[in-house]
């Protein structure tokens, strides 16, 4: 699997500089005051889960949400669906996320996912991550599956802010990721000091599965908060899929270990 170099966002190239403008437009406008509907949570994982709703348009993107259980649900096996499709009766492509109603801090974070991530549209973003509503630019730490709207972009992001004012304003790094199943698990673990990435192929944390490892430079400010964990399925910059296909993605289980 070709590796690429780290990248620091204060000199970055200029894939990464479209990825950081779309992702300031999601920490911004995922604060704004929401129109919401009538809230709908579920059960996952042991974990009470918020299914995100409101009228109109918010970021990221900015999208359409959509608390359907068309968009949104657990299937008899406790497994989680997220489906972004398009609204037969608008035309408006509806995106989905949840979030934990309940937080969590040091410790690791592993997901399960059954999909092809590695080949979303250029369009899509899938989400993993955990994210202080109300912080922008701060206490953040993402697993993202997304070319960011450029199909040369590489598709597997990590993107860690800092808990206070810092330069780099945030750390990242980027790899290509190409899986030849479509059984993956995601991991970070937060430490007062860090936070450590790590991929595997299939529903295992076996060394010789492991790929592309990564953890913050040495001194950076990372959050010290308890933070909600979400996931998503959304559209860059609300951009439809090039390909104009609905996707979805099911997530087995999440698992939080304490440190």
């Amino acid at each position: 699997m070709k590796q690429f170099a780290l990248i620091l966002l204060m000199s970055a190239a200029c894939y990464s500089c479209s990825k950081e403008s779309t992702k300031t437009t999601e920490t911004s406008n995922n604060t704004a005051p929401r129109a919401a509907l009538t809230d709908r949570t579920i059960s996952f994982s042991g974990i009470t889960w918020t299914v995100r709703s409101e009228s109109g348009t918010s970021g990221p993107g900015p999208n359409y949400w959509s608390n359907s259980s068309s968009s949104v649900w657990v299937d008899e096996n406790g497994w989680l669906h997220l489906k972004l499709r398009k609204d037969a009766s608008t035309g408006h492509w509806l995106c989905a996320e949840v979030y934990s109603n309940s937080t969590f801090g040091y410790g690791t974070y592993s997901w399960q996912v059954e999909g092809r991530v590695d080949l979303l549209d250029k369009n899509l973003v899938f989400g993993l991550f955990n994210y202080k509503a109300g912080a922008d630019g701060f206490h953040e730490v993402d697993i993202e599956f997304s070319r960011w709207g450029n199909s040369s972009y590489p598709n597997y992001n990590y993107t860690v802010y800092p808990s206070t004012t810092h330069t780099p304003a945030s750390v990242s790094a980027t790899n290509e990721l190409s899986l030849s199943g479509t059984y993956t698990t995601h991991t970070f673990t937060r430490t007062s000091s860090a936070v450590s990435f790590k991929g595997y192929h299939g529903f295992t944390n076996a060394a010789a599965n492991a790929f592309f490892p990564w953890t913050t430079p040495s001194g950076f400010p990372v959050s010290s908060l308890s933070l909600p964990i979400h996931m998503n399925l959304w559209l860059v910059d609300g951009a439809a899929p090039s390909n104009g296909q609905s996707v979805e993605l099911i997530v087995h289980n999440f698992t939080f270990t304490p440190q």
